[in-house]
């Protein structure tokens, strides 16, 4: 099966997901999509999650949302019901709403594995404007997925933007580099292996980073606005399994500068030997 995991950038792509025969599309930064099927078109999801009725928006104030879109009559989608962080213990609990989407995947009456997209959002110290950081939203998603690692019965694939990078800090900061080392650290420690994209699944950034180490497997997957496709340097984008099951997971950025899309993080590529 074949999945893309894509922060879409708040733009009403709904019609683009399926992208190299995509089946099941982990999305973020995914705007609400319009409440009648009137407005749909060729290539239009067969399925959305959330479903309609349910709150469209991150935290307080994004309109936007991760999100799980099927593609195909093939399978079918069991949504796993969230809550906040106080919701009943039949709710997966979550810390901040909007900032993760779960749902099983199930074929001929049969669980296959759960499908997680997550958004690891920027926050600032205390209010302030500077610095960001991600890596406190990443910790937090680890821990809303936890109950799902290892009691759940069902192998996982937890893909999305986490806002941090691997291996090393901006600018060869040290001090970032051993903070976002800890949020990869401790996803294994729980029993998700990290699976990608790396090199030679992607382009690498051309001209080479001072920032990133020589032996580094990063592949950029966004650019910022000083930034275009040719020149994209960072990797935000990682994809995790549970650890039965990562061995037949591969990831792959699609990040040529002529595949690349319409947004600043280019979709992610994930097959699953299921």
């Amino acid at each position: 099966m074949r999945l893309v995991s894509w922060n879409i950038r708040q733009l009403a792509i709904w019609d683009q997901l399926a992208l190299r025969g995509a089946e099941l599309a982990l999305l973020q930064e995914a705007p609400k999509p319009p409440r009648s099927a009137a407005h749909a078109s060729p290539g239009w999801p067969e399925e959305i999650l959330p479903e309609a009725g349910e709150t469209w928006a991150t935290g307080k104030h994004s309109p936007w949302r991760t999100a799980i879109a099927r593609l195909s009559s093939s399978f079918t989608l069991k949504p796993i019901p969230s809550g906040g962080i106080d919701a009943d213990s039949s709710t997966l609990r979550v810390s901040r709403p909007g900032t993760l989407t779960a749902a099983t995947v199930v074929v001929g009456g049969k669980e296959l594995f759960t499908a997680i997209s997550v958004y690891a959002q920027w926050e600032g110290p205390l209010g302030a404007l500077k610095p960001i950081w991600a890596d406190g939203s990443a910790h937090r998603l680890l821990s809303d997925v936890s109950p799902l690692i290892r009691h759940h019965g069902l192998p996982l694939v937890v893909s999305g933007d986490w806002n941090i990078l691997l291996g090393y800090g901006e600018h060869g900061a040290k001090y970032n580099k051993f903070r976002y080392q800890t949020v990869f650290d401790r996803a294994e420690a729980l029993g998700l292996r990290f699976v990608g994209p790396e090199y030679p699944h992607g382009r690498q950034a051309d001209p080479w980073p001072p920032e990133l180490p020589t032996e580094s497997k990063c592949v950029p997957t966004y650019h910022h606005s000083g930034q275009t496709r040719e020149t994209a340097t960072r990797q935000l984008d990682f994809v995790f399994a549970s650890e039965s099951f990562a061995s037949g997971v591969q990831a792959t950025a699609i990040n040529e500068p002529g595949d690349w899309g319409p947004s600043d993080h280019c979709p992610v590529l994930i097959d699953v030997d299921v």
